[in-house]
């Protein structure tokens, strides 16, 4: 059986760039060799060794068509690849196993704007994958419940697996190598920090987070770690670009994210896989997979009720009772509700494939490819 995998891009970047590599790792541990079909490919990464390497030109045509056009080349290269079975992980009409981490429908809906004409070809280009696809993977419960309600996926269609995170890189530290990184990073004995890693300050809830320091005397500092914030202040420090940014999660004394839309969230995850619990909106996808004990939740928009869970993050850092301990592995991954390994993850996904594709042969009396819509 060939596995085909489908992304925008093979490179470090975003959460699902993220997610498409570490398939590709995933993978590779078991022996797989996918086709990767991406438009581009940063062979320095030592993920571009580990597959076949299939690009998609779309740098000639205008921003809002390049979605499309690659749905299109698709369908004929994963034939010629010998592909049987399609993991896609952008928007594409033709794969099999349809990754949802994220609708677009759900995302304009969140923003409370109305769509527009690149917003609607954007959604009937994603309505056409979760009708195509003999399965959709839905990276959060929210996101179950989006697919269900917005596209009218069935459930039996639909397979809620969270996203993977690398427990070798995201783990707690010793008092003592926290220490370091506190003064690495330049923060003070005294100062409670909240990192804020973002690259979309406004769907992300800065302002929001910004509005409720303004009115408290709270002793907390906002770390933002990725793209600079419009301005910062006493409260509002940028710590830049963070590569390592297990280090800032190991840092900090809690991670926080407001967001309009979050369909899952990864930064919540590997936060508290590092040790470091979470402040987060209901409405975030990652809350179902954090234990109640690592995270604190307000009502999404609501500084009201912000304030409230900063002043108890603040009680619990003075208490000495908001962090994990690093003492075993095994509470490492305690306050997480699934087994966030690449392993297992891919594990599944391995064997959806090999469902689908015994259910090909057994309807089509042969073991015929499966052939994606013309």
């Amino acid at each position: 059986m060939k596995i085909g995998i489908s992304a925008n891009a093979l490179k470090q970047g975003g959460g699902f760039e993220r997610y498409a590599m570490d398939l590709a790792r995933g993978l590779a541990q078991r022996g797989i060799e996918p086709a990767f079909f991406a438009r581009r490919f940063d062979r320095s990464l030592p993920e571009s060794g580990l597959v076949q390497a299939h690009r998609i030109n779309v740098s000639f045509l205008p921003g809002k068509l390049r979605d499309h056009w690659f749905s299109w080349r698709l369908r004929r290269m994963r034939r010629a690849a010998c592909v049987d079975v399609l993991i896609g992980c952008n928007r594409v009409d033709s794969s099999d196993i349809a990754v949802c981490g994220g609708t677009h429908r759900g995302f304009v809906r969140a923003l409370g704007r109305t769509p527009t004409r690149a917003d609607r070809w954007q959604i009937a280009l994603e309505a056409r994958q979760y009708a195509h696809a003999a399965v959709v993977v839905a990276h959060s419960l929210l996101m179950r419940d989006e697919l269900r309600e917005l596209y009218g996926v069935s459930d039996d269609k639909i397979r809620v697996l969270y996203p993977p995170v690398d427990a070798a890189r995201f783990s707690p530290v010793t008092p003592q190598a926290r220490a370091q990184l506190r003064k690495r990073f330049g923060f003070a004995d005294d100062e409670i920090v909240l990192l804020f890693p973002s690259s979309s300050h406004e769907r992300k809830g800065l302002p929001l987070i910004e509005a409720v320091l303004r009115e408290t005397n709270l002793p907390i500092i906002v770390a933002v770690a990725g793209r600079p914030p419009e301005r910062t202040s006493a409260r509002i420090r940028y710590i830049g670009y963070v590569t390592d940014i297990e280090n800032g999660y190991r840092a900090a004394d809690f991670t926080i994210l407001a967001s309009k839309y979050e369909p899952f969230g990864l930064v919540g995850v590997e936060s508290v896989m590092c040790g470091t619990p979470v402040i987060l909106a209901a409405n975030i996808g990652c809350c179902d997979a954090i234990a109640p004990h690592r995270k604190l939740v307000f009502a999404p928009g609501d500084a009201l009720d912000l304030q409230r869970v900063l002043e108890q993050a603040v009680h619990a850092v003075q208490l000495g009772t908001s962090r994990a301990s690093p003492s075993s592995a095994r509470q490492a991954s305690d306050p997480i509700a699934y087994d966030p390994s690449i392993a297992s993850h891919v594990d599944s996904l391995v064997a959806l494939a090999h469902e689908l594709r015994a259910a090909s042969s057994s309807s089509d009396g042969a073991s015929t490819r499966y052939a994606p819509p013309a």
